[in-house]
């Protein structure tokens, strides 16, 4: 073909043995600019040239694209930490610094395609992480057990870090969408295997009895966190940011607001994740007593302590010298009381699905259930609608309390 221009093809011309072409466009940021395309032949300048025109019809186009990894900097510092919570921030880091910046963070974003991303959850799901990171390497040459002298352990992730990974480059992907960097999500055109939950048969009603009444007997110091976490479902994080101004002992009301989270190597405590988090919940007798005793641990503990107390939040469950407990050794101390009382573990977590099938089992209203749960949505709990009074669900929590030994 020759190298004249046709019909209206006055900006395709050739360039270094091949041909070029450009579009005026808007950019994002509000200039005018040239936007060049190139190809080995006139015909696929030209079909580049065309869609260039139509993109520029549509909208601003961006003149300079950025890497993938570049982006990625970006988004977690400017759009991620400012606006999000910590651990969202530290989740999203991770997958970035870990699982996509090494695959495919020298990738121009704009040129980041559907096989592209196909193509890295395979390669990810199947790449022994314990080689890639270099774990067993960083360890000193004496104790190298697999990796690094030759024998790969085959640590591959799990469908849950794939899908976290792919679910981090797709909130990158549609923020650089709405910010008119790129037209399309590539990543969320890509499906990755859901994984799977184990799951866990919750603690009967009788299970759930002996484990309080052992805990009572022993006079555990965590006893009214576990009446809390079983009678009311109070989450892991919740139970440790209760503070004593959020307890109403003459009303026998209890606030949830804030909660205790790990957080990289920080222990914050922040609000609950949402709003719909927050509620006031009715106390029963039982757990009003709990917290009574727990008051009173308390001050001994700060009397023993002196100086070396240091509660500023007034939390309700702390250690001996005032500081927030970990969240982690609430779950592992949760799984030694179990064992030591003889009844199956299982995860604290899933006390909050305790509590549900003793409200299911104590024949009390979903619509009530739901209530106490706190779900945000009636469907969460089960498929009924119904109206809750604070009288019923007062009667719901202290049925509850009276099949685990209470006496209101």
């Amino acid at each position: 073909m020759s190298g004249k221009r046709g019909n209206g093809e006055g900006s395709i011309y050739p360039y270094r043995n091949s041909f070029a072409a450009y579009v005026w466009v808007d950019t994002p940021d509000g200039k005018r600019k040239r936007k060049y395309v190139y190809g080995k032949t006139r015909d696929e300048v030209h079909d580049k040239w065309l869609n260039l025109h139509m993109e520029a019809k549509r909208g601003p186009v961006a003149t300079r694209h950025r890497t993938l990894s570049t982006f990625l900097s970006y988004w977690l510092a400017e759009i991620v930490k400012p606006n999000l919570a910590p651990l969202t921030y530290i989740s999203y880091e991770g997958s970035v610094r870990l699982y996509i910046n090494p695959h495919l963070g020298t990738k121009r974003i704009d040129k980041l395609t559907v096989r592209d991303v196909r193509e890295w959850i395979n390669k990810l799901a199947a790449t022994c992480q314990c080689c890639a990171q270099g774990k067993d390497a960083k360890r000193r040459p004496a104790v190298q057990r697999c990796c690094a002298i030759g024998e790969c352990c085959e640590t591959h992730p799990s469908r849950r870090v794939v899908q976290a990974a792919r679910d981090a480059l797709r909130a990158a992907l549609t923020h650089a969408v709405t910010e008119e960097e790129i037209s399309k999500n590539v990543a969320s055109l890509v499906k990755v295997p859901k994984p799977r939950r184990r799951k866990i048969k919750p603690w009967s009603v009788a299970e759930a009895g002996r484990f309080l009444a052992d805990c009572a007997d022993r006079g555990d110091h965590l006893f009214a966190a576990w009446m809390l976490v079983l009678c009311l479902g109070l989450r892991r994080g919740e139970v440790l940011g209760l503070t004593w101004k959020s307890i109403d002992f003459d009303a026998g009301e209890l606030y949830v607001d804030h909660q205790i989270q790990r957080a990289g190597r920080q222990i914050l405590h922040r609000e609950t994740k949402t709003e719909e988090s927050d509620d006031f919940l009715p106390l029963p007798v039982l757990c009003v007593k709990a917290l009574r005793m727990r008051r009173a641990q308390q001050i001994g503990d700060r009397k023993a302590a002196g100086e070396l107390w240091q509660d500023i939040s007034e939390l309700v469950f702390t250690t001996k010298y005032g500081t927030p407990i970990e969240p982690g050794n609430l779950t592992r101390m949760f799984a030694l009381r179990a064992r030591r009382a003889g009844i199956r573990v299982i995860p604290l977590r899933n006390t909050r699905h305790t509590c549900s099938s003793l409200l299911v089992a104590l024949k009390v209203h979903p619509k009530i259930a739901q209530r106490i749960l706190r779900h945000s949505q009636i469907a969460m709990t089960m498929e009924v609608y119904a109206e809750a009074s604070e009288e019923e669900v007062r009667a719901a929590i202290g049925k509850l309390s009276d099949a685990m030994g209470g006496t209101g």
